[in-house]
């Protein structure tokens, strides 16, 4: 038996991780879509539907994932397996970034308070969106269909019955380009979640009683959500993924963390709890 080929156990985990995903993801993208509908005009409104956009293409994707875990068994040939196993490292990269640009917009204006205004218009943050999204439309395809899960025995092959075990083919470069990608991705999850954790706390400390009537310390305590979020999907996955890539054994393991990081798609739900969010689920102006 090949030991990178998922048990029983990792199948039935998996697909209860792409349940809970595709359940929660579709009603937070729905809510979250129904309330910007008509507020689209901040920076930080753009990176929002750029993330919503991110999550919403993920999701499109989890089904095929659900179906061979049910079925534990890949009919759909190599290529459509490269391209839907592709999708979750595309979502959770393009996550990451929309997630370092919503918070960097947040403690920019924070920390730089006593220092000249910077401010991101909205031609400026539209005009961000499309070149990150034609690098990710150009460059992604390309990358994956040179290094990501190319086998030249299985390449064309509709025959394969197991799918998302490419962890074999990482190769030495890719180990290093790997290496500093995790490592970044942790520093900078943990530095950006330490310093929107601060930020709250001193807006908390400074208005106290009636924190919850401040429109900045709301502002900050969803960031803090986001950044909390962040670091719960992203960091354990990296930090194991250091252990992974000398142990590619642990192909299984490997797929489990994985999953967890797509649970960020429930990050649009972090608005339901503020007063903006009910009144317009209720149908009512503010």
């Amino acid at each position: 038996m090949d030991d990178n080929k998922p048990t029983g156990q990792h199948h039935t985990a998996l697909l209860a991780i792409y349940c809970v995903v595709l359940f929660s993801g579709t009603i937070s993208l729905s809510l979250m879509m129904y309330m910007m509908k008509s507020n689209v005009t901040s920076s930080t409104s753009i990176a929002m539907l750029n993330l919503i956009f991110t999550h919403f293409i993920f999701l499109l994707t989890v089904p095929f994932r659900m179906y061979y875990h049910a079925t534990t068994r890949w009919n759909l040939g190599h290529g459509w397996c490269r391209a839907i196993s592709g999708m979750i490292h595309i979502h959770m990269y393009m996550s990451f970034i929309f997630y370092v640009i919503i918070l960097s917009m947040r403690l920019v204006t924070f920390y730089c308070r006593s220092g000249p205004k910077v401010s991101i218009n909205r031609v400026h943050a539209l005009f961000v969106s499309i070149v990150v999204w034609l690098v990710v439309l150009v460059v992604f395809p390309c990358i994956m269909s040179v290094y990501y899960g190319n086998d030249p025995e299985q390449s064309g092959s509709h025959n394969i019955t197991h799918c998302f075990v490419f962890g074999k083919h990482i190769k030495s470069g890719g180990k290093v380009f790997n290496y500093i990608v995790s490592i970044a991705i942790i520093l900078v999850s943990s530095m950006l979640t330490a310093l929107q954790a601060n930020a709250t706390w001193v807006l908390y400390r400074k208005h106290r009683e009636s924190c919850t009537f401040q429109q900045d310390f709301a502002a900050h305590l969803k960031s803090l959500y986001f950044a909390a979020i962040m670091a719960v999907c992203f960091i354990p996955y990296h930090i194991f993924r250091l252990t992974y890539l000398e142990n590619l054994d642990l192909q299984n393991v490997n797929e489990v963390f994985l999953s967890l990081t797509t649970l960020n798609c429930v990050d649009m739900l972090t608005f339901l709890g503020n007063r903006r969010c009910i009144m317009c689920l209720l149908g009512k102006n503010i």
